[in-house]
């Protein structure tokens, strides 16, 4: 695998490989790999002849108060994983490679209405800061296909919609979130849990199972299942920041004769804020 820094190499590589009638897959992502990035990578190639992966810390979405500074960069690590599951560039650029007049002067990508919900309404600016990224990564690789998880399932809807909206040529595979054996869902702020943070971490996941099954066995008191949700997160220690049913399409509240939902939440546990969610398929 090639670790290059410059947007100009990277353009130079893909061209290559497009002229030769190759398929690119673009993975995003902000590095601190674990097994559920890797299983991005995995889908990529099952798509595409070649697979270029980026790692970005992007300064852009985090808030004033966020993790920016603390967030965990491996790139050594990260490399060595990328290059066990076969991906052949990897493309780490600097942020003034990315930004080269700086995150307060550069253009901005916003998709109204799905970006000023739930993640939305508690970090303000930050779908901004995905979708202007993911724009300029979709721009930069000229990818066929580009692949990001469920796990984060509204950052996914922004991008299916800023990618329909603005006619961008590529393929959006969404690939299903992976978790540890006890539920928990892979991500790298989970390293940020205590011990005893860890072990209560997944009644998280166990929420939103508990809801869907309500959900499937045919309650449609949305609020209701709503407020149970809120109730279990806090008896189990989270500090909650929504738990929400929606309808998948638009993440808006669902009419009762929708049928496809997603339950998601997002809470705290001491200072790390985990989120999570879980598709409903309801019966006519």
């Amino acid at each position: 695998m090639e670790l290059v820094h410059r947007i100009t190499t990277v353009r130079e590589r893909v061209r290559a490989w497009h002229r030769e009638g190759l398929r690119v897959a673009l993975v995003p992502t902000m590095g601190n790999l674990h097994r559920g990035h890797l299983s991005l990578v995995t889908a990529g190639l099952a798509r595409a002849d070649r697979l270029v992966a980026s790692v970005f810390v992007n300064p852009l979405q985090f808030g004033p108060t966020e993790d920016f500074g603390r967030y965990p960069r491996t790139l050594e690590r990260d490399c060595e994983l990328l290059d066990g599951v076969g991906a052949q560039l990897l493309f780490a650029p600097a942020a003034d490679e990315m930004y080269p007049r700086g995150v307060e002067q550069t253009a901005v990508v916003d998709v109204p209405g799905l970006a000023d919900l739930l993640e939305g309404q508690f970090r303000p600016g930050h779908f901004a800061g995905v979708a202007t990224v993911v724009t300029k990564l979709l721009n930069i690789v000229a990818a066929d296909v580009a692949v990001f998880g469920e796990k984060d399932f509204q950052q996914l809807s922004v991008i299916e919609r800023l990618v329909a909206d603005l006619c961008l040529p590529v393929e959006v595979v969404a690939a299903p979130t992976v978790r540890d054996p006890d539920g928990l869902a892979l991500s790298s702020r989970n390293q940020y849990l205590s011990p005893e943070e860890r072990s209560l971490a997944p009644r998280l996941y166990a929420a939103l199972c508990t809801a869907r099954e309500q959900l499937m066995a045919g309650e449609r008191d949305w609020a209701g299942v709503e407020s149970a949700g809120l109730r279990a997160l806090a008896g189990a220690g989270f500090a909650a920041d929504y738990f929400a049913v929606r309808r998948q399409s638009d993440l808006l509240p669902p009419a009762a004769d929708d049928d496809s939902l997603v339950v998601l939440a997002a809470a705290r546990l001491g200072t790390t804020r985990l989120i999570d969610n879980l598709r409903v398929r309801l019966s006519p």
